[in-house]
């Protein structure tokens, strides 16, 4: 990926409907990978879909859960992945095997879960109207302290270093926790009124600078400085770098989130399939995208490095990106695009070894020689490294290895009976790769959880009520029930 190439002179934010995908079964929630290579989706019949972004195509179909993905992660090297269900489980799969590594079962319905983005063997999980939980891979949970211990209705997330860790209540306060000590660092107040509808409903970090917002119920969207957060004085509350909202039509947003450079600001509406964007320097509105109307957003996620916003609405997934104008003369500043033919002039010395009519000697980059260009040395990409990194990960998954299959195979090629063989094994066992088939048993950990709420309804199996009956239908193409008595007439 050459991301000079991939670079806009322009403006650096979608500007147009770029296509669907389409998972078959209805999408959820979804999330890319660090690198935006792999892009994976929980849906509602509990499987994680995941797709090869550049190809737009299903790379690995893993049947994680029997109910329907609430909330998935990546973690930093994108190996593993983390799911949480509405059957009150987490799950850490292996991406490259999709098998199942470990399993924590709650007591109460789980609302999210994020890797640590520094640390794979670390999880936040936040269950419903509980305290956010700390669960290691190797073993052991730490809960994470509250400002009010009546007020449970928590938002809680990592920053973009996972040095801290963020969690907002009802009453639109927000505590900052260290994550290792789990000692308070700050404590302020998203607002000053003393009104209703201040609760928390998301805290999202920016990828590249020190911005973050948070998305409270009164409809408007704050973004602050981590470092000023973090260096407050008891008692005092940040002003915001921005207050961002829509005035004319009063929308309340279902989800925000930053643009890979941090200068965008996206944010859906909950009403709608609608996507607001926002200049985070100066808090002007820059774009509207409009989806189908009378359709819901439920998730809304910005590429990590290019100008491209994936969308969920009524299951599907729907790509945001920039008009894509062909511009040849881009290529060669001599380049002229014809409407219909010319005769064309050739020049004496056009093809000449040495322009002998060239008065005048220029460099030898200048001239028409060939000079040595370095194709083989590894530079780490800038954008896909942080400002404390030197190289990159060597460990990182960034694509998943699919086996091509030979369709037509050569004139002549006869194989023998052990390789048809193995090639029927070679084959079945790709064939079973998407369909990821039944791997060993993994092991259940029950998570225990004092006072917490085992008689709560997953706000997802809440709302849909009777949405849920025709989501729960099996996909597909239904059974032709009158086939046999048509047949039979």
């Amino acid at each position: 990926m050459n991301l000079e190439l991939l670079e806009s002179f322009g403006q650096n934010y979608p500007e147009e409907f770029d296509g669907s995908l389409d998972c078959i079964s209805m999408a959820v929630t979804c999330q890319f990978n660090r690198f935006g290579t792999l892009f994976a989706v929980g849906c509602n019949d509990g499987r994680i879909v995941i797709w090869d972004f550049l190809t737009r195509g299903i790379a690995k179909i893993i049947s994680a859960h029997v109910h329907p993905v609430c909330s998935i992660s990546w973690c930093r090297n994108g190996t593993k992945l983390s799911s949480a269900s509405t059957d009150n489980t987490v799950s850490v799969w292996d991406v490259l095997t999709g098998e199942c590594e470990h399993r924590f079962r709650f007591p109460s319905p789980v609302l999210r879960v994020q890797f640590n983005p520094r640390n794979s063997g670390e999880l936040l999980v936040v269950p419903m109207r509980h305290a956010a939980v700390i669960v290691s891979l190797e073993g052991g949970h730490k809960l994470v302290p509250v400002e009010d211990e009546n007020d449970l209705n928590i938002f809680a997330c990592y920053d973009r270093r996972g040095k801290y860790i963020f969690s907002g209540n009802s009453k639109g306060k927000i505590l900052v926790v260290d994550s290792a000590s789990l000692a308070q660092k700050a404590c302020f107040r998203v607002t000053q009124t003393a009104a209703v509808n201040n609760a928390v409903k998301g805290i999202e970090f920016a990828r590249r600078t020190e911005s973050f917002l948070v998305n409270t119920s009164d409809r408007v969207i704050r973004v602050y400085n981590l470092k000023d957060v973090i260096g407050l004085s008891p008692g005092k509350d940040p002003e915001p770098l921005q207050k961002l909202q829509d005035l004319v039509n009063k929308t309340m947003w279902k989800k925000c989130c930053f643009s890979g450079d941090g200068e965008y600001v996206c944010a859906g509406s909950a009403r709608q399939h609608a996507l607001y964007i926002w200049e985070k320097s100066v808090g002007n509105l820059v774009k509207i995208l409009h989806g189908t109307k009378g359709e819901m957003l439920l998730d809304v996620v910005w590429h990590p490095v290019r100008p491209i916003v994936a969308s969920i609405s009524s299951g599907v997934i729907s790509v945001w990106a920039q008009q894509q104008v062909e511009n040849w003369s881009a290529f060669a500043p001599d380049f002229k695009e014809l409407d219909e033919n010319v005769e064309y002039a050739e020049r004496e010395s056009e093809f000449d070894i040495e322009d002998e009519d060239r008065s005048v000697k220029e460099d030898e980059e200048q001239l028409d020689i060939d000079f040595e260009v370095d194709v083989s040395t590894k530079v780490p990409i800038p954008a896909l490294c942080s400002s404390d990194e030197e190289s990159d990960d060597k460990s990182a998954l960034v694509y998943l290895p699919i086996a091509p299959e030979v369709e037509e195979p050569e004139e002549g090629y006869v194989p023998a009976q052990e390789s048809e063989e193995s090639n029927k094994r070679s084959s079945s066992s790709q064939h079973k790769e998407n369909s990821s088939p039944k791997k060993k048993r993994t092991k259940t950990t029950d998570i225990n959880l004092e006072n917490a709420p085992t008689d709560e309804v997953h706000p997802m199996l809440a709302k849909n009520g009777s949405k849920d009956k025709n989501a729960k239908k099996p996909q597909g193409r239904p059974p032709n029930k009158d086939k046999g008595k048509s047949k039979g007439k």
